[in-house]
């Protein structure tokens, strides 16, 4: 299955009655984060077993999915990129030479189109599994510097969704026990204008506290509670107790 054929099969199911309740879902009115995207109407399951079927297209195929204007068939452009990722990252690769350099091109390409990610679902369901990985894996192409310029260009971009990258990405490094990442975009972006943004943030730091440590969470609040959106605030305490958590909102 080549890309022009995923994307006439991909338009063969479109769904106009689902269409429409995503395009409300995600925003794509005139102003809203997602304005201007356009869908099929396609469910994520469906996509998924696309990307089942379609696993071994060559990777040189898939920036023609991900320059796609269907918002479903970007997505099945960068699933296709978490799927070839995750099969050279097992710990029987993880040292493997040409394995390094296979995750680097896919690495590569994921940043290279990263733009092409435009709204929260297409990131949030890729960047962990890809950059996120990456940051635990040996690489060629930099040492731990690199890996931290390459966030902090992300998080420096004017583009949402690449801010966004930079702490979702940590989800997946304190899933592996190392909050560094989370701890140190969390307080990049703290005072970070925008919702998304703020649910994020919040949402990566109640990740990092359930998977790596709670003290370390509450040494966070500790010393930013007080100029948290309240939103991320939210997000951050949320598997707390009731007692603690209204503790935290009051600070």
């Amino acid at each position: 299955m080549s890309a022009q054929e995923i994307i006439m099969y991909m338009e063969s199911l479109r769904n106009e009655e689902q269409r429409q309740v995503l395009m409300q879902f995600f925003k794509t009115g005139v102003g809203e984060y997602g304005y201007g995207d356009e869908f099929l109407g396609l469910k994520v399951p469906q996509t998924r077993e696309v990307v089942k079927q379609a696993w071994d297209l060559p990777l040189s195929e898939v920036p023609e999915l991900l320059m796609s204007r269907w918002h479903e068939v970007r997505l099945c452009g960068l699933l296709l990129l978490v799927a070839k990722f995750e099969k050279l990252a097992t710990k029987r690769l993880e040292h493997n030479a040409d394995a390094i350099t296979k995750r680097d091109e896919i690495l590569t390409m994921y940043l290279q189109y990263a733009e092409q990610a435009n709204n929260w679902d297409l990131v949030d369901l890729s960047v962990h599994k890809i950059l996120g990985h990456w940051l635990l894996l040996p690489t060629n192409l930099g040492d731990k510097d690199y890996k931290i310029k390459v966030l902090d260009d992300l998080a420096s971009s004017p583009c949402l969704w690449k801010q966004r990258m930079s702490i979702v990405c940590s989800w997946k490094t304190s899933q592996q026990g190392d909050p560094s990442w989370c701890l140190r975009y969390a307080e990049i972006h703290l005072h970070h204008s925008h919702d998304l943004m703020h649910k994020a943030v919040g949402w990566m730091l109640r990740e990092m506290g359930k998977r790596v440590s709670m003290d370390l969470l509450r040494d966070f609040l500790h010393q930013h509670a007080h100029e948290m959106p309240r939103t991320m605030l939210r997000y951050a305490i949320e598997k707390m107790p009731e007692g603690e958590r209204q503790k935290w909102m009051k600070a």
